[in-house]
């Protein structure tokens, strides 16, 4: 597997896998519980992430080939809000940084299970687009839903004028949460990014020195 560029993100330590693999039981616990009480979104968001998670071990035929736990605790936050926070953590801007930490390791996944090669800045600019294109996304699925279906997840039930401009602004602060949850997350990878290769420096220059 290549781990040049952003595939350096991923990590082959023991004490990041116990992590790592302690909140993906987690995840998996936190699904089958929304499995039985029929919260199938939540359920396969959950899914989502621990499959995500499992894909490098998995490719790799190693356990301690994780991701940073980091990365999958940003991305299981909604979920652990739900069972952890008195007030569940699963706003529009929680749930955007989870999508931004999903967009990094699919990013991550790419660079290392495929032949696609990515910059760290590349990373970056994915995981903000990703966020807001998610965000459109869901929008125009539940706008058809409701159109076709006759559920209520985006238009109100009753659609008189004021309820749709309601709906409207909720709409609008909807997309400027994943805005700023895409701009949040790309800086804190940046950030990331660059420790990780700061760090990476200094332990090669004290190889090299030894």
């Amino acid at each position: 597997m290549n781990r040049t560029g952003v595939g350096g993100l991923l990590e082959n330590e023991r004490r990041n896998a116990v992590l790592a693999w302690l909140l993906v039981g987690f995840v998996l616990v936190v699904a089958a519980g929304h499995l039985a009480t029929g919260s199938l979104l939540w359920a396969g968001f959950a899914v989502v992430v621990a499959v995500l998670a499992c894909l490098p071990p998995a490719v790799a035929r190693n356990l301690e080939a994780m991701l940073p736990w980091e990365v999958l605790l940003l991305a299981a936050l909604p979920l652990l809000g739900q069972v952890f926070a008195q007030v569940p953590v699963t706003g529009d801007i929680a749930a955007y940084l989870s999508v931004a930490a999903l967009a990094l390791m699919v990013a991550v996944e790419l660079h290392l299970l495929t032949p696609v090669e990515m910059s760290y800045r590349f990373a970056v600019a994915f995981v903000v687009i990703t966020t807001m294109a998610a965000a459109g996304v869901w929008a125009v699925v539940r706008y058809g839903s409701d159109l076709y279906l006759g559920t209520s997840l985006l238009l109100p039930p009753v659609r008189t004028e004021a309820a749709l401009e309601r709906a409207e602004r909720e709409l609008m602060i909807e997309f400027a949460a994943s805005f700023i949850a895409g701009v949040v997350a790309g800086v804190v990878f940046e950030f990331y990014f660059r420790r990780r290769k700061r760090a990476d420096a200094a332990a090669l220059g004290i190889e090299g020195g030894a």
